[in-house]
């Protein structure tokens, strides 16, 4: 039976701080090309890889989470476009594109099938399936529409609104005939939401001495929904802001550097005075929802009036550097690792 060569990014151990590139490393072990009889698994090769900041935290050893911790020693994981290579399960055969949850490796044996969907080939780029299709995709809809139950005509922002979850929120948003203000943290970032993703207005939070005046600034009349990627002092300030009975979907908390130290939040009392509903959430609670998902975004990104910006890194010797440069803002649009071509 034909054994090939298998690079993989093992996790080292658990960490409390920012990833780094260290806490990573690359090494080639043997796998076999054929699923085990029996084993109701399939082999697949792995195509494209989502970098996410939720897996941050699966580098901590903390079992409460909604998401058991990455194994020390073992691949990352997350969600991925695979081919089928060999298959052992009756429902999916050689040549499959599959959706799914696959480790940061060239080649994976896959056992579990939750969040697996199959892909139907078209004219969508097969990458697309880790962002726009995909869990950043979802999140951005079920997070907007059904956290925030937005109306046409409220005032919108969005923090860290040029990244994967963020650029669709928006562009959702004056699709659904909102007014939409985004935050970023470089001019290029800017540039590309009002140029390119149609935000009615942006700004670089890194040159706002004063958040709560930026935000006066943009929202004269306040806000009506806030789709909160980072928390911390945009948190803060947004509170200040919020109009009476606004909402606030907390989708990230990517400020929060130190998860031993996290920064607190003074400004709850507005919850009280404008009657404000802040909620967190989690897309796959929502999944029921992912066909009307499906058919609205296709549709809209048919018509040309959604676009949708990667920022692509080739081979999984660069993962971790694409990983880990998530937290720093270095990437633009949608983080994806390219492990092969299709």
């Amino acid at each position: 039976m034909e054994e090939v060569d298998n690079k993989q990014v093992i996790f080292k151990g658990y960490i409390e701080r920012l990833p780094e590139v260290t806490d990573m490393e690359i090494k080639v072990s043997k796998i076999k090309l054929k699923a085990p009889k029996g084993s109701g698994a399939f082999l697949v090769k792995n195509l494209y890889l989502s970098c996410d900041p939720y897996m941050r935290g699966r580098m901590r050893d903390f079992q409460d989470s909604y998401i058991p911790p990455f194994v020390p020693g073992q691949p990352l994981e997350g969600f991925g476009v695979s081919r089928v290579i060999d298959s052992d399960h009756p429902d999916f055969q050689p040549g499959d594109l599959l959706s799914l949850i696959t480790g940061w490796e060239e080649y994976s044996l896959i056992h579990r099938t939750d969040q697996l969907r199959k892909i139907q080939p078209d004219d969508i780029p097969l990458s697309y399936h880790v962002g726009l299709l995909g869990m950043s995709g979802f999140t951005s809809y079920a997070g907007f529409f059904e956290v925030c139950s937005p109306k046409k005509g409220e005032y919108v922002f969005v923090s860290a609104a040029s990244g994967a979850v963020g650029q669709l929120v928006g562009q959702l948003a004056k699709l659904h005939g909102c007014y939409v203000v985004g935050s970023a943290g470089t001019s290029q970032k800017i540039d590309l939401l009002k140029n390119k993703l149609g935000f009615d207005e942006a700004f670089n939070y890194k040159e706002e001495p004063d958040l709560d005046a930026a935000l006066k600034r943009y929202f004269p009349e306040g806000i009506d929904i806030y789709f909160d990627n980072v928390g911390g002092e945009m948190l803060d300030a947004a509170l200040l802001n919020m109009r009476i009975h606004g909402r606030i979907a907390v989708c990230g908390v990517v400020s929060q550097t130190d998860f031993a130290k996290p920064r607190g939040i003074y400004n709850w009392f507005n919850l009280i005075t404008k009657r404000i509903r802040i909620e967190g959430f989690l897309q796959h609670d929502y999944l029921h929802l992912y066909p009307s998902f499906m058919e609205h975004v296709i549709s809209n990104y048919k018509q040309g009036k959604i676009v949708y910006v990667e920022d692509m890194r080739e081979g999984l010797e660069n993962a971790a550097a694409a990983f880990v440069g998530i937290f720093s803002g270095k990437n633009v649009g949608k983080q994806v690792i390219c492990v092969a071509h299709e």
